[in-house]
C-alpha cells in the first residue's frame, strides 16, 4: 500500500472523534460542539483529498486499503471507491459539519447529554463513510447494521413527539431487511467460493434459480432502507420525529444506502436476476413516485411531508437504475447527489422554522414570509430545488433518468412525468401555506425577538445553495466521475445503451 490510506482514515476518524466528543464533561457543552465541528471540518478536508486523488479516466476501483480480517471466512477489511461511492463519501463528508452547526441548540432542551448528541452524529458519519467504501461484502453488512445504532438513539433520545416509536419502527424494519441480506449472504459465501471479495463474487456462476433467489435477499433489504413502496412506512414515522439534522442525514444519505447497495451488488452480483426482476423494481419505483407525491399534499406536518416527497424522489432514482442505461444510470447517481443537497436543505431550513414556532403543523405558520423574509427566501429556494426547477442541481438529474429510460420504456418514462406536475402541486403549496397570506398572528412574537436567519444558519444554508446552483448549470464535476463506473455497471449486467435511430435522418436525405 504506497498511497496514503484514505479510506481507512476517513472511516476511522469520524469514531474517534465520537469517543473524544462522549468523553467530555456533560457540564461543558459548548467545549463538545466545538469539537465535534472542528473534528468534521477536519474530516471534510480528508473528503477534499479522496477526491483531488481520484482519477476518473483511472481504474474502476481506486485508492484500495486491505487487510486481513477473519481468514476463516475469507472476511477482510477492504475500502475502495469507484465513481459512486467517491460522489457519496464527498456528501456526507460536507453534509456532517453543516448538520453540526445547525443543531447547534437541538439538543439542549431534550434533558438528555449534549456531547452525547454530537457524538452520535459523528458515530454515523464513520458509519456512513464505511459502508460506501467497503468493498468487501461482509464488511458492507456489518456497516450496514451498525449504522442502525446511532440513527436509533438520535430519534429515540432525541427527537420530538412519538420519538421511541418512531426510532424502535426504523431499527425494526431496517433490521428485517438484515435478516433477508444475512441469509442472502450466507448462500453467496457458501455457493460463491466461499470469500466475501466483491470481484470474486462478481466473477461467480449461479444457477438461474439460486441467483433470483440471492438477488431478492439482498433486494429486500435494499428496498426496504431506500425506502421503495410498499417498505416506506417507516421513513415518515422517522422523518418526523428525529432532529431536523439527523433527519437531513437520514433522509439526504442513509437512504441512498439501499439505491447504492442495488447498483453496487445487485446488479453486478446477479446480472441475470436483475434484469428477470427489472419489472418489479420499475414497477415500485412508478407507484413510489405517484404514492409518495399524492400522500404528501395532505400531509399537515411539514417533517413528515418532506419525508413522503423522498419517497417520490426515490421513485425516479429506482427508474434511473433499471432502465438499464448509461445516461439514465447516471442520472439516478447524480439524483442521490442532488437529492441529498435539496433534500438535506430543505429539512434543515424547516427544523429553524420548526424552533422559532415550537412546531412542525403547517396550519401553526401561515405569513411567516411577512416576518421572516430571508428564512422564507431560503424555504421558498430550497422547495424549488425539490421540485426541480430548471437552473437547480435536480432537474439535472431527473432530465438525464427521464430521457435515459424514454430509450428504452416509453411508457415508464411517461408516467414518471406525472410525478413532476404533482411535485409543484405539493411544494408550492407547502410554501404558500406556510409563508404567504395573513400572518399568524403568534409568530409576532418572532418578529418582535429579530429572529430571521441568522449569521450561524447563513453559514449552513449558503454553501448547500451554492452547490444546486452550480450543479444546476454545471454538473460535469460529478457526471465526469459518476460516468466511468455507471458504465462498467452497465457491463457487468450485460446492457449496452440503444443505438440513435438514424433511419429517419437518412430517409430524410
Amino acid at each position: 500500500m504506497s498511497h496514503f490510506p484514505y479510506l481507512t482514515v476517513l472511516t476511522a476518524a469520524p469514531l474517534v472523534g465520537a469517543a473524544a466528543v462522549a468523553l467530555l464533561p456533560k457540564d461543558k457543552p459548548e467545549l463538545a460542539k466545538r469539537v465535534a465541528l472542528g473534528w468534521s471540518v477536519l474530516i471534510l478536508a480528508l473528503g477534499v483529498g479522496l477526491w483531488t486523488q481520484f482519477k476518473p479516466d483511472g481504474d474502476r476501483f481506486q485508492l484500495k486499503d486491505s487487510w486481513t480480517w477473519i481468514p476463516q471466512w475469507g472476511a477482510k477489511f477492504t475500502f475502495a471507491v469507484d465513481g459512486i461511492a467517491l460522489v457519496m463519501i464527498a456528501l456526507i463528508a460536507l453534509l456532517v459539519p453543516l448538520v453540526i452547526l445547525a443543531s447547534w441548540h437541538d439538543a439542549e432542551n431534550s434533558k438528555r447529554s449534549v456531547p452525547a448528541y454530537f457524538a452520535l452524529l459523528l458515530a454515523l458519519e464513520c458509519t456512513m463513510i464505511g459502508v460506501f467504501a467497503a468493498q468487501d461484502v461482509f464488511l458492507f453488512y456489518v456497516f450496514f447494521e451498525v449504522m442502525l445504532v446511532p440513527m436509533y438513539f438520535l430519534i429515540g433520545s432525541y427527537g420530538g413527539k412519538n420519538k421511541q416509536y418512531a426510532a424502535v419502527k426504523f431499527f425494526l424494519y431496517s433490521l428485517l431487511g438484515g435478516l433477508f441480506m444475512l441469509a442472502a449472504l450466507v448462500g453467496l459465501w457458501v455457493l460463491g467460493g466461499q470469500t466475501f471479495d466483491w470481484q470474486t463474487l462478481v466473477n461467480a456462476d449461479f444457477s438461474t434459480n439460486t441467483e433470483r433467489w440471492l438477488f431478492l435477499g439482498f433486494f429486500v433489504a435494499f428496498a426496504i432502507k431506500a425506502p421503495f413502496f410498499p417498505f416506506h412506512t417507516w421513513l415518515p414515522d422517522a422523518g418526523g420525529a428525529a432532529p431536523a439534522g439527523a433527519a437531513a442525514l437520514l433522509v439526504g444519505v442513509l437512504d441512498k444506502v439501499g439505491t447504492f447497495g442495488i447498483l453496487r451488488y445487485c446488479l453486478p452480483l446477479f446480472p441475470n436476476a436483475s434484469k428477470h426482476f427489472a419489472w418489479l423494481g420499475l414497477a415500485l419505483a412508478l407507484v413510489g413516485i405517484i404514492y409518495g407525491a399524492l400522500v404528501a399534499i395532505g400531509q399537515k406536518d411539514l417533517k413528515r411531508l418532506v419525508s413522503y416527497t423522498s419517497i417520490a424522489h426515490f421513485g425516479f432514482i429506482g427508474i434511473g437504475i433499471f432502465a438499464f442505461t448509461t445516461q439514465a444510470g447516471t442520472g439516478a447517481v447524480l439524483y442521490m447527489v442532488n437529492h441529498g443537497l435539496a433534500t438535506g436543505l430543505l429539512f434543515l431550513v424547516v427544523g429553524m422554522l420548526v424552533a422559532r414556532r415550537g412546531s412542525a403543523l403547517v396550519t401553526d405558520f401561515g405569513g411567516a414570509g411577512k416576518l421572516m423574509p430571508v428564512l422564507a427566501g431560503v424555504f421558498f429556494i430550497a422547495g424549488l430545488a425539490s421540485l426541480a426547477l430548471p437552473g437547480t442541481s435536480p432537474f439535472v438529474s431527473e432530465f438525464l433518468v427521464l430521457i435515459g429510460t424514454f430509450t428504452v420504456n416509453k411508457t415508464v418514462a411517461i408516467i414518471a412525468t406525472a410525478g413532476i406536475i404533482l411535485a409543484a402541486g405539493y411544494v408550492l403549496w407547502m410554501i404558500q401555506r406556510t409563508t404567504q397570506g395573513t400572518p399568524n398572528p403568534q409568530l409576532a412574537e418572532i418578529k418582535a425577538m429579530g429572529r430571521d436567519l441568522s449569521v450561524r444558519e447563513a453559514v449552513v444554508v449558503a454553501p448547500l445553495i451554492a452547490l444546486i446552483l452550480l450543479f444546476g448549470f454545471y454538473p460535469k464535476p460529478l457526471t465526469d466521475v459518476i460516468n466511468p463506473a455507471v458504465k462498467a455497471t452497465m457491463q457487468d449486467v450485460g446492457k449496452q445503451d440503444p443505438k440513435p435511430n438514424v433511419g429517419t435522418v437518412e430517409a430524410g436525405k
